[in-house]
């Protein structure tokens, strides 16, 4: 079976899920071809308690578009993860869950998986972006950041803040690393 890369991406309130929210989160489902099968995006309505942290309100204030984008249609996130994990489980391959950061992007998605609908399809795994470019580039981590990626890397797609366009622009670099990667 072949692997389906889900590169995700997600917007928040805060730094950490449970006394924050995910606001929104995009998933682009690639085949390691590059091409793109399906995509998924939900707005969600806040969890009961959480607040907003400070910093992160302030930087929602640069953001007027992005977050006007992501407060309307909301719904409830166990709703929203439910018709997630349905939709990952509808894809013909097994999934792997893609970020840049995973180690933020995945910790809200796997949170409100377990807390919401009881599993993740992921196991407990995500394929970090800036990882691999680490071993693609043979650089330090701290020196594979996108500034020092090679141009050709990156599809001329947006970098909105709107979770869906942004899964949908990492997405395109992982499949741009990948076939870098396999070629050599």
């Amino acid at each position: 079976m072949i692997e389906i890369y889900i590169s995700t991406d997600v917007e928040t309130d805060g730094p950490i899920p449970g006394p924050h929210s995910m606001l929104s989160f995009g998933s682009a489902a690639y085949t390691g071809n590059k091409e793109l099968i399906s995509t998924f995006s939900a707005n969600l309505e806040t969890l009961d308690g959480a607040t907003a942290h400070p910093k992160t309100a302030e930087w929602w204030l640069t953001q007027p578009e992005a977050w006007e984008v992501c407060r309307k249609n909301l719904e409830a996130p166990a709703m929203a993860m439910s018709r997630y994990l349905t939709w990952v489980k509808s894809l013909q391959g097994r999934p792997v869950f893609v970020a840049y950061p995973a180690g933020f992007d995945f910790l809200f998605v796997y949170w409100y998986l377990i807390r919401f609908v009881g599993e993740s399809p992921f196991s407990h795994s995500a394929l970090d972006v800036k990882s691999f470019a680490m071993a693609v580039l043979k650089k330090n981590y701290r020196d594979s950041t996108k500034k020092n990626m090679p141009k050709h890397w990156f599809d001329k797609m947006p970098h909105t803040h709107v979770a869906l366009d942004d899964a949908l622009e990492q997405g395109a670099l992982f499949c741009n690393m990948l076939k870098e990667n396999r070629a050599a």
